[in-house]
């Protein structure tokens, strides 16, 4: 079979057409699945990043030990907290905002008068701060008890002293962060809980692990269930509807079930994976 000019030169486009689409198909998804890893919209602020840099690693490994989802305990701090700059959880530690127990004599924030910054609005927690902020841009406010457990040492716990205390002393603030969550895995998402929305939770959890193995805990729909197990409706974490979208919205924009799977399973620093 003989092959004329005209075939041989349209021959040769076919193959130039061929080899293209195929460097440029192979490009295209190589930037997509980066921008599709990179890409996430909360990420780019720096109050965020401040908060993930101290709390994400250690918070989930204490997640794993716990066998509760990372990824959701951390969005859920992000939004209990304000992302840290809530004046109880600075106050308090105890950044998921949990209730006090009278039944474990838990130690509880009292009513307090706190001074406001007029112009910024901001509540002024640091001492230093108050007596270099002048005296016209103050406004006091009364503060009613919060009900939520008081994470500082005993000695000032319950009180209206040293109330800035953690952000003098941000190793502390860490461990308490640490010792809030702890309660949370261990006291509210367990099997004694008197929340059944919590004793489901536990249950939902345990049967995943045993079927999948402890990596299910990063897997993006069981963190998806486990905030729609304990919040959203009534008797449960948070009993408005709007709760869990809240969440799952800061867990897809932080990427936090890719940031927690690259710090726990592909061992991957925070600096690297962010």
């Amino acid at each position: 079979m003989k092959i004329n000019n005209k075939q041989t030169i349209s021959l040769l486009f076919l193959c130039f057409g061929l080899m293209f689409n195929t460097v440029f198909s192979q490009e295209t998804a190589r930037t997509t699945n980066y921008k599709i890893k990179k890409t996430y919209k909360y990420r780019k602020y720096e109050h965020v990043k401040k908060m993930y840099q101290r709390l994400a690693e250690p918070v989930t490994k204490l997640c794993v030990q716990h066998k509760i989802p990372p990824a959701a305990i951390l969005s859920i701090i992000s939004l209990e907290s304000g992302w840290g700059n809530g004046y109880i959880g600075q106050i308090t530690g105890n950044f998921m905002s949990l209730n006090a127990s009278s039944k474990r004599n838990d130690p509880q924030l009292p009513a307090l008068r706190m001074p406001q910054n007029k112009k910024t609005g901001k509540v002024i927690i640091k001492t230093s701060i108050l007596i270099t902020t002048p005296k016209e841009n103050i406004l006091w406010k009364n503060r009613p008890s919060s009900l939520k457990k008081d994470y500082r040492p005993k000695e000032i716990a319950e009180t209206k002293e040293n109330l800035d205390y953690f952000l003098l002393h941000p190793k502390e603030l860490t461990k308490a962060n640490l010792e809030n969550v702890k309660d949370f895995a261990t006291k509210f998402i367990a099997y004694t809980s008197g929340i059944r929305a919590y004793r489901q939770a536990r249950e939902m959890l345990d049967l995943e692990i045993e079927k999948h193995g402890i990596s299910i805990l990063f897997d993006e729909e069981l963190n998806r269930k486990f905030i729609y197990a304990i919040g959203g409706r009534p008797s449960s974490f948070n009993t408005r509807a709007v709760w869990p979208k809240k969440v799952i919205n800061i867990l897809k924009n932080v990427g936090a079930v890719e940031l927690t799977k690259d710090l726990y399973l592909n061992k991957i620093s925070f600096h690297k994976s962010w």
